[in-house]
């Protein structure tokens, strides 16, 4: 999402670039690129035409025409801009007082309710609740079992009463037996139409009515474009909503509903979807996702999924060894699978500063090969991870043939591992010479 964006921003900030002082006349020819980046990126028209009309009035203040860097001035004014038009700060889920805290989640059919309500669940799970799934569609063939499947994936309990009960009597059956098993949120996964229609919409606030919930979710497919403000806006006038989550924001979309839902709705982007995988959701913030466009990266959120996916006492026992240069293939193989449950690669670099989102966009990352090195060291005897050179001719047939590689890709891993080896061995030389150099003072 927002590769398309993010480039035609920077080809709009180069036209400020090359110019020392900037006119009210070169400040116009560039909100026009700015503009046309919006409107080729399906934001709405009115968010669009406030949004260019508010940098325009701040590009052309002496904030910025008297700048000696305008273009800097320029980029960081959009950045403000594009921050207020999301949010400004992140909008946390609102938990009730008084447990437990009900989640109604509305949405079309096909936009991710049911996963989003497990991936929810496990999210608060994680944090230390007990939540509960409740399984309000009745309409939708498999509906109830594709939940009890999710939440036995995750481990959280599923309410359902099955297909020929209300989904009134549900929402309500399910907060009373919260109360009765103790669990302090509840997730109701509602049933979705292909189109917004009364009926569907009365049945929400019936439902809504009934049980009173904390929050009131809007689970919508990004990939909707123009459409998503649309749909946005026709639940919040019935429902009031109480905040959003964006799915597929991983796949090829050109980003506008992110940039056009709060603005037309008044309702705040809470969650996003980022992958298939029941853990793929993260919070929104704002900030982050300016960044992000501008091409800035996301260093926060980037710490965030090493911390998530990094063991603290693996990595201080990763530390000792680094200095007593004992690292092996044992763990080359466990600092290769925990970068690689942080997600994506090119999901990762696009939150480095200085690389752009799509800058990976056509580096084909072979799946294959990174499955093919975990195989090779596995095919290895524990001797051999301890000691590579041990890996003589014979031994390279012989772990190639067990793990369906050729001896070429054994050779591969192991100069691969020799290279990261030999500059952790620097490194730690290094570490060591700086360290007496600060002693030397204080024995003379």
């Amino acid at each position: 999402m927002f590769d398309s964006l993010s480039d035609k921003l920077a080809n709009a900030f180069k036209k400020f670039r090359n110019k020392g002082k900037l006119t009210e006349a070169d400040v116009k020819e560039g909100m026009r690129e700015i503009k046309l980046a919006l409107l080729e990126a399906d934001v709405n028209f009115k968010v669009v035409r406030d949004f260019v009309k508010t940098i325009s009035e701040r590009a052309v203040g002496t904030e910025v025409l008297e700048s000696l860097v305008p273009a800097q001035q320029i980029v960081k004014i959009v950045n403000e801009e594009l921050i207020r038009l999301m949010g400004e700060t992140q909008a946390k889920l609102e938990i009730s007082s008084k447990p437990p805290t009900v989640v109604m989640m509305v949405g079309l059919q096909g936009s991710g309710k049911t996963t989003h309500s497990a991936k929810l669940a496990g999210m608060y799970k994680k944090q230390g609740k007990h939540p509960l799934l409740a399984a309000c569609d009745v309409y939708r063939p498999a509906a109830i079992k594709q939940l009890e499947v999710v939440g036995e994936q995750i481990g959280v309990p599923v309410f359902s009463l099955g297909d020929s009960v209300s989904p009134v009597d549900i929402a309500r059956g399910a907060v009373e037996h919260a109360l009765r098993s103790g669990c302090d949120m509840v997730f109701l996964d509602t049933a979705g139409r292909l189109h917004v229609d009364d009926t569907l919409m009365t049945e929400l606030e019936n439902i809504r009515d009934a049980v009173h919930p904390t929050e009131i979710l809007l689970v919508i497919d990004a990939m909707l474009g123009q459409d998503a403000v649309n749909v946005a806006q026709s639940f919040n006038d019935r429902l009031d909503i109480t905040g959003v989550i964006l799915t597929k924001l991983d796949g090829d979309t050109r980003g506008g509903a992110a940039l056009s839902v709060r603005y037309v709705t008044g309702k705040p982007i809470k969650f996003v979807g980022i992958g298939e995988k029941l853990d793929a959701i993260e919070p929104f913030y704002p900030d982050r996702m300016a960044s992000r466009i501008l091409g800035m990266g996301d260093v926060l959120s980037l710490i965030e999924k090493a911390q998530q996916n990094f063991d603290e006492k693996k990595a201080e026992e990763m530390e000792r060894k680094l200095r007593e240069s004992t690292f092996d293939l044992n763990d080359y193989l466990e600092q290769f699978r925990q970068v690689r449950n942080m997600g994506p690669l090119d999901q990762i670099a696009g939150m480095i500063p200085g690389v752009k989102p799509g800058a990976l966009k056509d580096v084909q990352i072979d799946e294959r090969a990174l499955a093919r090195t975990e195989a090779i060291i596995l095919a290895m005897t524990k001797k051999e991870r301890e000691k590579p050179e041990l890996i003589n001719a014979s031994r390279k047939k012989r772990i190639a043939a067990g793990s369906g590689t050729s001896v070429e890709d054994v050779n591969r891993l192991l100069r691969q591992f020799e290279t990261v080896s030999k500059m952790f061995k620097q490194f730690t030389s290094m570490s060591g010479k700086s360290k007496k150099r600060m002693k030397m003072p204080f024995s003379l």
